[in-house]
């Protein structure tokens, strides 16, 4: 059954593009894709090497350091398989991160991920999707850095993206709002718990980056009518979950990858104005054809440009639409990553 938004659902939409395009202009090229090339210079890699240095004793600058990774499936690299089914990559933003490390700065550093794919911030606390020794990631994470004090350069973290999932998939449109919403507190808490736990177990100067995300349902703007109002919907309350977690993350002096501007989530364009300007929101956001339209279409956002460029959300099936970064995606994430290491703290 084809779903439909109701009037209220449409006027919010078009209300809530103006917060949105307004972060557009906070998170502008700056955060993206194409500020990457002056941050490569001698000044900032020589920041990446002190702020790895940070944490480590004499022994582990030159010797054998780690990297912790933590998180959900973007942790760990998932992508979908040639049958639809998702798989674990080696070619993940952590294993991608973990070679530009070791390439520029610590060639003797070892990943070590925990990450879970599915994982919330509540299951990360106490368990429940993926079997660990120690109960949870974020036991099994504690137990890790209290036992490796001195010799775990990195900590990197990206959870709070499944929490709330259940409120969109499947959903009647005009509860996925008011269901959002009200879960965005308890997020904030368990991050803040998380981040707390885990600040005390690695030792004030061990460097901890926590990572934005980007917003898969983007890509539903090519379905339609409804798809189009989705996508405008969560990509404004997306905008500030994820100010919510940078937030969280700096509270506990770690530094934030930008992967949100990264992927230009916040970047409708000058369509997305035209529509916010068009009156009452009755009207559907994006036309009133109702066709899908292709990414390469100049009508597409450039923000629902980058997630069908960076995810599976626009592929055909078997594959697509699948959520998950593909390649190219996580390589943009890595470089956020990067970028915010060496950024000043």
């Amino acid at each position: 059954m084809r779903m439909r938004l109701r009037s209220a659902a449409a006027r919010l939409a078009a209300a809530l593009l103006a917060p949105a395009l307004t972060l557009a202009g906070c998170s502008g090229s700056g955060s993206g894709q194409a500020s990457s090339g002056h941050r490569d210079g001698p000044q900032h890699a020589g920041a990446v090497l002190a702020a790895l240095h940070a944490g480590l004793n004499r022994r582990a600058v030159t010797g054998t350091s780690y990297y912790l990774s933590l998180g959900d499936s973007l942790s760990q690299g998932i992508q979908p398989g040639p049958n639809g089914e998702n798989v674990a990559t080696s070619r993940g933003y952590a294993d991608r991160l973990a070679t530009m490390l070791r390439r520029r700065e610590l060639p003797h550093l070892r990943l070590v991920k925990l990450g879970c794919s599915g994982e919330t911030t509540a299951t990360m606390m106490h368990g429940g999707i993926c079997p660990y020794p120690a109960g949870s990631q974020l036991d099994q994470a504690i137990k890790f850095l209290r036992s490796h004090r001195g010799r775990t350069a990195l900590v990197t973290i990206d959870i709070g993206g499944n929490d709330p999932n259940s409120c969109v998939l499947g959903a009647k449109p005009a509860e996925i709002l008011p269901c959002i919403f009200s879960r965005i507190p308890g997020i904030a808490r368990n991050v803040g718990a998380i981040m707390a736990k885990l600040r005390s177990a690695a030792g004030r100067r061990v460097l901890i980056v926590g990572m934005t995300y980007y917003v898969p349902e983007l890509g539903l703007w090519r379905t339609g009518r409804t798809g189009r109002q989705l996508a405008v919907l969560t990509g404004a309350v997306a905008a500030g979950a994820n100010q919510m977690l940078a937030k969280g993350y700096r509270r506990y002096n770690a530094r934030v990858a930008n992967v949100f501007g990264a992927f230009r989530t916040s970047d409708f364009g000058a369509l997305a104005k035209r529509n916010a300007q068009q009156g009452n929101g009755a009207a559907p956001v994006g036309g009133t054809d109702g066709k899908a339209q292709s990414a390469s279409s100049k009508s597409v956002p450039p923000n629902v440009a980058a997630i069908c460029a960076l995810t599976w959300m626009c592929a055909e099936a078997p594959r697509g639409p699948n959520e998950h970064a593909n390649d190219a995606g996580y390589r943009v994430i890595a470089r956020a990553f990067w970028r915010a290491i060496g950024a000043a703290s």
